[in-house]
């Protein structure tokens, strides 16, 4: 078996900052680091001349206590652990709400109650099961949104091997979070990037639109920006993006994706290679860019025709193994690429 664990699991987006403007740029500051296994950069305009890494440090730290499964006692980890203490924090109901709704919409592509299945196909913080169609079907009685429930501020779970995995949605998210506290400073333009998740708002240095590189979806392709599909321009809104190409391993010459059905059980199989979704906020980018990879090309681009509140780079392949790309017509791309 031979496993292709990325540095950065689904980094599949790379600032870019072009700018064919000759006006004079105000004064920026720039953030980078590492938080949550990947890497994040936020650029600011710094009129005030403040120096914002610690706040960031901060609000990183606080929200891993929430989302973290590599925490034991962050509140994730301990609903897992059945903990029947635990009381839920704002953040995590704002995305167990939004979990709940996309659950709706999506008919079950999404759904928070994966963790059993991702754990088992070794992709989570739990050591990799031999997998059968029996141990599928011993997992999947604990899928399902419908299992838990909020009371109050407590997670009420049907069953004790429900597991909580909140990957596909959380780091969007944080960039929200991130977002937030920003624009509650007073400022006016920047932008936040958590592991490919973007937030844009106002224009970049050059006083232009943020220029978002979406990569290529190969194999082989692990530093973010080396080989680019397009370029978008983003206007005050959230982008994120979910592939295949990054995070999977390969096993008696087969491979699997982190995507995995929660209906099926398995790792999704379909010819979409990456969804690139576009959002008024992270949240709600993150929450819908993964569901739409289990759907496919058919049945995504009937629920896009369905959802205009979102916009979609589709990348996939066709029957002679050939890239091609869908997208809605709200997207705006970088002329000059």
């Amino acid at each position: 078996m031979r496993n292709h664990l990325p540095f950065c699991p689904l980094l599949t987006l790379i600032i870019i900052f072009i700018s064919c403007h000759t006006n004079k740029p105000a004064p920026y500051r720039k953030i980078a680091g590492m938080t949550q296994g990947t890497t994040f950069h936020i650029t600011y305009e710094d009129k005030a001349d403040k120096d914002l890494s610690g706040e960031v440090d901060s609000i990183f730290r606080a929200f891993d206590l929430t989302f973290s499964e590599y925490i034991p006692n962050s509140i994730v980890s301990r609903i897992n652990q059945n903990d029947s203490t635990v009381l839920l924090d704002d953040m995590f109901i704002e995305v167990y709400n939004k979990s709940v709704e996309i659950n709706k919409e999506t008919n079950g592509d999404f759904d928070l109650t994966v963790g059993p299945l991702v754990n088992a196909w070794g992709f989570g913080p739990e050591k990799k099961v031999k997998i059968d169609s029996l141990k599928i079907d011993s997992l999947l009685q604990y899928v399902g949104m419908e299992k838990i429930r909020l009371e109050g501020r407590k997670l009420i779970k049907d069953l004790p091997g429900i597991k909580i995995d909140v990957n596909s949605i959380a780091q969007g998210y944080c960039v929200d979070v991130i977002y937030r506290y920003f624009e509650s400073l007073g400022i006016k333009n920047f932008m936040v990037e958590i592991g490919g998740e973007v937030r844009t708002k106002g224009k970049n240095p050059k006083g232009d639109f943020w220029r978002i590189g979406v990569d290529k979806p190969t194999e082989g392709n692990n530093v973010a920006g080396e080989t680019l599909q397009t370029i978008i321009l983003l206007d005050n809104k959230s982008v994120t993006t979910s592939g295949n190409y990054r995070k999977f391993f390969e096993e008696n010459g087969q491979k699997f994706s982190h995507i995995i059905d929660p209906r099926t059980g398995y790792p999704y199989k379909n010819n979409l290679l990456s969804v690139t979704v576009i959002a008024k906020d992270g949240l709600t980018a993150d929450g819908y860019d993964t569901p739409l990879m289990v759907m496919g090309l058919e049945k995504a681009r009937e629920f896009l025709k369905l959802h205009l509140e979102l916009d979609a780079y589709m990348i996939y392949s066709d029957k002679s193994g050939q890239f091609q790309v869908e997208f809605t017509k709200g997207i705006k791309f970088d002329k000059e690429n």
